[in-house]
């Protein structure tokens, strides 16, 4: 499978992304040093699901509260198991239709920077489970000690296209025991789950944070992010941090006690915002755009 690795010759950093398999970030190392999680690997994404690295989760990030919707003018039923639909231990389903799609097209690539997109309107498939035409255009660039992931949404049709998706950055500082990663947020609203993981619509306010991670587990739902937030992991002299820059105003932080990695997802929507509204969209001739980066 085409792999490209994306480098800057002032950088000991280097990318890598698979187009083919949902154009997924695999890999970002410095100096040789593996900062992403590979959990079950590229092989497990691809035949599977199982997300590692850098997926994006799309159109919808987490979890739906039922497998139908209404959006827009146009009521959905879903599937799993058909048309890239995929199902919680709950049955709900999660993560949207994209992941490890083979139908990406590379339409920009140099040393330092890749772009590639999927045209929903001309896929059945896409369309079956989200019903509003347009093309999806991830660019990553990679400069100086930033890895840049930039997504526009472009509507082809006369609906909007509703902007419910996310990405899933699992971060790692390698050789450093978990129990000494720092984990610093920005002030937040902190969105209590129930447990299916869905807001139950009780709130509470999250001034800024720093926590010694040691055995805690986060799977936590989080919205009102400002615009340039910074989320970060830090220990053992390496600072890992994720800049939410433009249209992530959401947020889920998952820190599973039983693995060696972390995550700030980048969300342009909360958690179910496909069936309960809350989402902005992007109308036709107003292309719609969100940015987050990973700074090493």
């Amino acid at each position: 499978m085409h792999t490209v690795t994306l480098r800057d010759p002032s950088s000991p950093l280097a990318a890598r992304f698979v187009p083919g398999a949902g154009m997924l970030g695999t890999s970002l190392t410095d100096d040789g040093v593996e900062l992403l999680g590979q959990r079950r690997g590229l092989t497990a994404y691809v035949e599977a699901g199982k997300t590692m690295g850098i997926p994006i989760l799309y159109p919808w990030a987490n979890r739906l509260g039922a497998d139908t919707y209404t959006a827009e003018g146009a009521t959905v039923r879903l599937t799993p198991g058909e048309n890239g639909v995929r199902a919680d231990p709950n049955g709900l389903p999660i993560h949207g239709t994209m992941a490890a799609y083979p139908g990406w097209r590379v339409t920009a690539e140099s040393g330092d920077e890749l772009t590639a997109e999927a045209d929903f309107g001309a896929d059945p498939r896409l369309l079956a489970g989200f019903p509003y035409p347009h093309v999806l255009t991830v660019s990553a660039r990679l400069a100086g000690r930033t890895l840049t992931v930039t997504t526009t949404v472009t509507a082809t049709g006369d609906t909007p296209v509703p902007l419910c998706f996310g990405f899933h950055p699992y971060l790692q500082l390698p050789g450093v025991p978990r129990a000494e990663w720092t984990i610093r947020t920005p002030p937040l609203r902190h969105l209590a789950l129930d447990d299916r993981g869905l807001p139950t619509g009780s709130t509470e306010t999250q001034p800024e944070q720093e926590i010694l991670l040691a055995d805690k587990g986060f799977d936590d739902a989080y919205d009102q992010v400002p615009e340039g937030a910074v989320f970060a992991v830090s220990g053992g002299g390496r600072r890992l941090e994720v800049h939410f820059e433009r249209g992530y105003p959401a947020t889920q932080i998952f820190a599973p006690p039983a693995e060696d990695l972390v995550c700030f997802e980048p969300m342009t929507a909360p958690t179910d915002a496909l069936r309960r509204g809350g989402y902005r969209c992007a109308r036709p001739g107003e292309p719609a755009q969100a940015r987050f980066s990973i700074r090493a």
